[in-house]
């Protein structure tokens, strides 16, 4: 039996590009323009004037752009979690090879499911009282012991470290790491903020993470993570996003930062207003302390420096003729007066002496309390005790030998002086 090759034919093989174009010329010519409905995320409005969204809804999602010709014309602002009708042209932006919805018009279509979610709990825990002024807590003055509920690898904590203890190294830092978004994050946030309370010894709570989509923030919009908050022993500062996001933590803390880097500057401020406020009374002390003293030197050259005093022959004088007999009483009066007079200049020197004397000892008691406590905030206090702190070339602290490589210049900073190394 004999056996006959059959004629192939050759496959076509298409080029990226081509079957790329292909997709668009289908898609485009099969749908063409279309209305959609779903809840925006991932809102962007650049400077260019032209918005990027995405579409979805519980099981997909759609991205869309509107150029900014058309968005003059937009029936509603787009926003995270605004549910809304868009009508445009389904094609492929082929440099990325995603296909995409161009959109012409934009309509709102009612509330999200996120953004009704988030105004019910808004109003529950607002009627329950837990977003009232009067249960917030300040800051204490001079906190040296900070928790931290965030992610150890975002932004959020790189922040945050590089704030506090660039500025206040010897400050006392703990981070409870968790995950900031997706399933479980709010359960892992609200399990931390416990956690840090039930450890004791932190005067302060920071919790929050960089910015993000309305999805990405979600877990600080969970009643569990807002609970937590609430029965905080200890003061929370919310530090959530950007300035312009706001979260249920934000309303539940006792203070709201706009980014985690500006809760940080909360915390250092409070320091840095208990030493403005020391200053500033050292400035009324020595001021009261000079004004006195002026008073007391103005009413004693008054005195010295009157008529009775300065020319007292010529009050005699003019008084000859009627006062002869008076003579010699006068000068026993003028006697008796410059020796009061003088009496009560010492008296005066004797109290204001002993006036300035009793302030400065009160004063000096004020600033070396103060001193003693400054001291023992300062880095150098914990170098005096035989401590030692390293530092790369580039200025960061050396925690581990992996931070360092042979050839290496470090910089042990001691007590007493600095030494220059290289790593072997």
């Amino acid at each position: 039996m004999e056996l006959s090759a059959e004629k192939q034919t050759p496959e076509k093989v298409y080029k990226v590009a081509e079957l790329t174009r292909l997709i668009r010329a289908v898609l485009e010519g099969e749908l063409g323009e279309v209305w959609v409905e779903g809840e925006l995320s991932n809102v962007r409005k650049p400077a260019s004037g032209h918005w990027y969204f995405t579409l979805k809804d519980a099981s997909a999602q759609l991205r869309c752009v509107m150029f900014r010709g058309d968005s003059k014309g937009a029936q509603a602002q787009p926003e995270d979690g605004l549910k809304v009708r868009v009508f445009g042209r389904i094609t492929v932006y082929e440099a990325g090879g995603q296909y995409q919805l161009v959109a012409r018009r934009l309509q709102p279509a009612g509330r999200g499911d996120l953004q009704a979610a988030f105004e019910a709990l808004k109003k529950k825990l607002k009627e329950e009282g837990l977003f009232e002024p009067g249960r917030k807590r300040p800051l204490p003055m001079l906190p040296r012991h900070i928790g931290v509920v965030t992610s150890p690898t975002g932004a959020a904590i790189r922040d945050i470290f590089s704030v506090l203890l660039r500025r206040f190294p010897n400050i006392h830092l703990l981070l409870a790491p968790v995950k900031v978004q997706g399933a479980g994050a709010a359960a892992e946030i609200a399990a931390a903020i416990d956690a840090l309370n039930a450890r004791g010894g932190l005067d302060v709570l920071i919790v929050g993470r960089g910015g993000g989509s309305l999805e990405d923030l979600w877990p600080f919009n969970e009643e569990i993570v807002a609970r937590a908050i609430a029965r905080s022993a200890v003061p929370v500062i919310s530090a959530v996003g950007h300035e312009i996001d706001f979260t249920i933590s934000d309303f539940v803390a006792d203070l709201r930062a706009p980014t985690p880097s500006a809760a940080a500057e909360l915390v250092i401020g409070r320091k840095a207003d208990f030493e403005r406020g020391l200053s500033g009374l050292l400035d009324r002390l020595v001021g009261a302390l000079s004004r006195r003293a002026l008073e007391f030197r103005g009413r004693f050259d008054r005195a010295a420096g009157s008529y009775v005093f300065r020319e007292p022959g010529n009050l005699a004088a003019r008084g000859r003729d009627r006062l002869a007999r008076l003579r010699l009483q006068l000068a026993s009066e003028l006697r008796r007066a410059l020796a009061s007079a003088q009496q009560k200049a010492d008296e005066y020197d004797l109290r204001l002496a002993a006036s300035m004397r009793e302030a400065c000892r009160t004063q000096a008691l004020v600033l070396r309390r103060h001193e003693a406590q400054l001291r023992a905030l300062s880095p150098l206090a914990v170098l005096e005790r035989g401590y030692s702190m390293t530092l790369r070339h580039d200025g960061l602290v050396v925690r581990s030998p992996a931070d360092v490589s042979a050839g290496d210049c470090i910089s042990t900073r001691l007590a007493g002086g600095t030494i220059e190394s290289e790593v072997k």
